[in-house]
């Protein structure tokens, strides 16, 4: 099982990281995925990685919140970043008009420079829309050919979303979303639809924890050991043996991370 989005640089984990870890390959993982929203978490999420060689890796690039601090200083951080033998994607980037923090203009201008600068490195992407879909398929479109493997992270969007998404060529990222049975609903529906070879599934802990843990941590943060957790839910609502999919999806992660 891998987890394709942990944010270990959060400061909920920031007196336990090693236990947080611990647990993790104690349930079972084989990978993370570190993500990096901005440059010097990035960096941080590059380091952390680099302490857990062939267990952690990273992505280094900027969220659409933080996407009005884009310019040619942080271009060159991310660059120089993704030539870590550790960082293994561009991103988290894309767009979210739901809050916009950064103006829609900024965002769109960083997400396009990050596609420009994965397709020049050849690097995988790390991507995130959220109430943003018809401009980020018409950013994305145009650079698929060019880059070497895009996911979706933390999918949580319609029918015809997800069909322009697989139709792009895009692989597709599950959260604990599904277990929600207020706001899950409609994407245990679509979870059928997902070809088996582009589904892959993460946490993004230490947020959505998932509703229907049968025991909840007092802390209410989410975490990725309870990773197996959503492999099972995905899996049933799939109709697949949960092993099997836990290992589909750890090599789909593999594949198109480009992991040893």
């Amino acid at each position: 099982m891998f987890d394709i989005g942990v944010n270990l640089t959060s400061p909920q984990f920031a007196k336990d990281r090693p236990e947080v870890i611990r647990r993790a390959r104690a349930a079972g993982l084989t990978g993370m995925l570190l993500t990096g929203t901005n440059a010097a978490e990035s960096a941080e999420a590059a380091r952390l990685a680099a302490e857990h060689p062939g267990f952690c890796w990273s992505t280094a690039g900027v969220h659409p919140h933080e996407a009005s601090g884009w310019n040619a200083q942080v271009e060159q951080q991310i660059r120089q970043l993704a030539a870590q033998p550790g960082v293994a994607a561009i991103g988290e980037c894309g767009l979210d008009f739901n809050r916009n923090f950064s103006d829609p203009a900024s965002q769109e201008r960083a997400f396009s420079a990050q596609l420009a600068l994965a397709a020049e490195l050849q690097r995988p992407v790390f991507l995130h829309c959220r109430d943003a879909h018809a401009r980020f398929i018409a950013l994305l479109a145009p650079w698929m050919p060019q880059l070497p493997g895009v996911v979706v992270h933390c999918f949580t969007g319609t029918q015809p979303e997800l069909e322009a998404c697989l139709a792009l060529g895009a692989s597709i990222g599950i959260t604990g979303w599904v277990c929600d049975e207020r706001r899950g609903l409609a994407l245990r529906d679509l979870l059928p639809l997902i070809p088996a070879d582009r589904l892959l599934l993460e946490t993004d802990a230490p947020y959505l924890l998932p509703r229907d843990l049968p025991e909840k941590p007092a802390s209410r943060r989410n975490e990725p050991c309870f990773l197996p957790h959503i492999v099972q839910q995905v899996a049933a609502r799939r109709g697949d043996d949960p092993e099997w999919l836990g290992k589909k999806t750890d090599d789909n992660a593999r594949r198109l991370f480009r992991l040893a």
